[in-house]
């Protein structure tokens, strides 16, 4: 086993934050304990036996996730914007109710009918988009050829879709093309403020606009949050629905991630 394995495996989430907490009771200090339960406090979630069941039943749920915190709370707030990662939110809903003015996915001159801004025109009360129009729109970009990723935008009325179309040579989107496609996106959002808040798909898990990393594969949800971050964009990301299922790692919903996990990866404490 590696040393990164070797301490992953040792140690709970906890350790992300800089707290030395061994999994194991019998090795914890007795003064070891966060701020959520001193001098006795342990909140409530819900009612009745509901603590009990869930802490007993969820053990069962084959979609489950385990968030990590990032830092302890502080008095001074850090000011460096962040990407937020929706765990457990349903985009869909959020985009339907109005939580966000723009939204950020893919888009291709081929196929729509299974990607998230064709479900969007068809609910949208007052979206003057469907599918087929959709398609047609971005076929008209593809068409004029180029090798430069293209941000078409979309005015689905309380919605602004900013969708990222491939350069017409690309089999699949390459993270170098999100790259560029979120440097187009933050000038977008800055030049025009009405955008947010703002939201944007992961790109992964996507079948018609396929998401590949310099070796060919899909890159890893850590390098797509880099690629965004990196590129200027700070609004809120919604991971694939395939990570949920991910209950036995730790999660954080921010991103940069603590350095703290860099000091694991390199078998540090």
């Amino acid at each position: 086993m590696g040393s990164s394995a070797k301490y992953a495996s040792q140690y709970s989430p906890d350790r992300l934050v800089g707290q030395y907490k061994p999994r194991y009771p019998e090795h914890r200090h007795k003064k070891e304990c966060s701020f959520m339960c001193a001098a006795g406090y342990r909140p409530r979630i819900y009612n009745g036996d509901g603590d009990a069941l869930m802490q007993h039943e969820h053990q069962d749920f084959a979609e489950r996730i385990t968030l990590v915190p990032d830092a302890l709370p502080s008095k001074i707030p850090d000011a460096r914007p962040r990407l937020r990662i929706m765990w457990g939110q349903h985009l869909l809903e959020d985009l339907l109710v109005g939580r966000y003015r723009s939204l950020v996915c893919a888009v291709n001159p081929i196929d729509n009918s299974h990607g998230i801004i064709s479900q969007l025109a068809a609910l949208l009360p007052t979206s003057q988009w469907n599918e087929k129009s959709i398609t047609e729109y971005a076929r008209s970009y593809s068409a004029a050829g180029g090798e430069k990723v293209r941000v078409v935008k979309y005015d689905m009325d309380m919605l602004e879709v900013l969708a990222v179309l491939r350069p017409a040579g690309h089999a699949h989107l390459s993270l170098g093309d999100l790259a560029s496609a979120f440097k187009l996106v933050a000038e977008m959002i800055r030049r025009k403020p009405a955008r947010l808040p703002t939201a944007s798909v992961s790109f992964l898990g996507a079948r018609a606009n396929r998401l590949v990393g310099p070796d060919g594969n899909e890159p890893s949800f850590e390098d797509v949050l880099s690629t965004m971050y990196h590129a200027g964009y700070t609004g809120d990301v919604y991971p694939s629905p395939a990570m949920w299922s991910l209950g036995r790692m730790g999660l954080f919903a921010r991103y940069p991630f603590p350095p703290s996990l860099d000091q694991l990866r390199s078998g540090g404490f």
